[in-house]
């Protein structure tokens, strides 16, 4: 006619007749009158403290007594992220808009809310909690925090939602990404080789030129460079482009030959002011080399020989 049920000294008991919750039980052994067997426990260990339980939101409204005397509650606002905390150790990062419910027992559960509405920034001494809770649990994720090390002689341009929020200095840089879609985009101060490869030019008499350009390029204002442009470099690759194209365009094939200079200089010309306008600044520009039509090659080569035997003749008669 009558049960028992045994709850050990780090457990609590959820009492239920008949599927329907009737109460907490402590440890001890409990006694109930039960000849159909209508009761049932389900026990949870303390040492678990996280109330996972399909009663959690139904116990939070209508069970405040209990609620006040069997459990942490724990509600992270819609900007907030909580640092759960177990006798002092960082165990838990908890997102925003969370509402949950922790046993009180033997272990010290404590809650620290941060406010990222503005600051999303996490302080250095945050950032080692973190990483040495890490090596205990899976604490925190990719989900939950953008880490980000800028190298020396770099600036990374931190993105919030698509817009420059700031520029970043060498160093280590964790962000939380809740609520926000953050990027960063590394960018490199020193001088940049840039090469324009490969392209073909028709010149002034229609010579078909294959010419490869060289150019140094560094960014001298980065904020200005990517407020108006989305690939400051991919711009001024283009620029190379049309300056060569106007170098090489405006010139006949010996003109170009005898003064290979001016193709460096009228190139310099079209792009310095575009690239000082975009944050950039063009340092050296050169032609690296020029390839002539097989067929151009054939006939210089000829007139060449032409010319030696011209010269040879003149040698013989003298």
């Amino acid at each position: 006619m009558f049960r028992k049920f045994l709850i050990k000294k780090d457990e609590r008991g959820l009492l239920f007749r008949k599927g329907d919750f009737v109460t907490v039980l402590h440890a001890g052994e409990h006694r109930y009158f039960d000849p159909f067997y209508r009761l049932t426990v389900e026990k949870y260990p303390l040492a678990k403290t996280t109330f996972d339980h399909r009663l959690a939101d139904y116990l939070r409204h209508a069970e405040p007594a209990l609620i006040d005397s069997e459990f942490h509650v724990v509600e992270v606002g819609p900007t907030e992220v909580g640092l759960r905390y177990e006798n002092s150790l960082l165990v838990e990062v908890i997102a925003p808009n969370t509402h949950r419910l922790y046993w009180k027992g033997y272990i010290d559960v404590r809650v620290a809310r941060i406010d990222i509405s503005e600051n999303f920034v996490l302080p250095h001494s945050l950032t080692l909690q973190l990483g040495t809770a890490i090596g205990r649990a899976k604490v925190i994720s990719a989900e939950h925090v953008l880490a980000v090390q800028v190298p020396q002689h770099h600036v990374g341009l931190l993105f919030v939602d698509g817009k420059v929020q700031q520029m970043l200095q060498p160093g280590l840089y964790v962000f939380w990404k809740f609520n926000r879609d953050l990027r960063v985009e590394l960018v490199d101060l020193r001088m940049l080789p840039l090469e324009v490869a490969g392209q073909e030019i028709l010149t002034k008499d229609k010579v078909a030129l294959r010419i490869n350009l060289n150019a140094g390029v560094r960014f001298v204002d980065v904020l200005a460079a990517f407020a108006q442009l989305a690939k400051p470099l991919d711009y001024l690759y283009r620029e190379l482009q049309f300056g060569l194209r106007a170098a090489v365009g405006t010139g006949t094939l010996d003109e170009l030959l005898e003064d290979k200079g001016s193709i460096d200089r009228t190139v310099a010309e079209h792009i310095g002011a575009r690239a000082r306008a975009a944050g950039l600044e063009v340092a050296s520009v050169g032609v690296k080399d020029i390839i002539l039509p097989s067929e151009m090659k054939t006939i210089l080569a000829r007139v060449v020989e032409a010319e030696k035997g011209c010269a040879g003749e003149r040698d013989s008669s003298s």
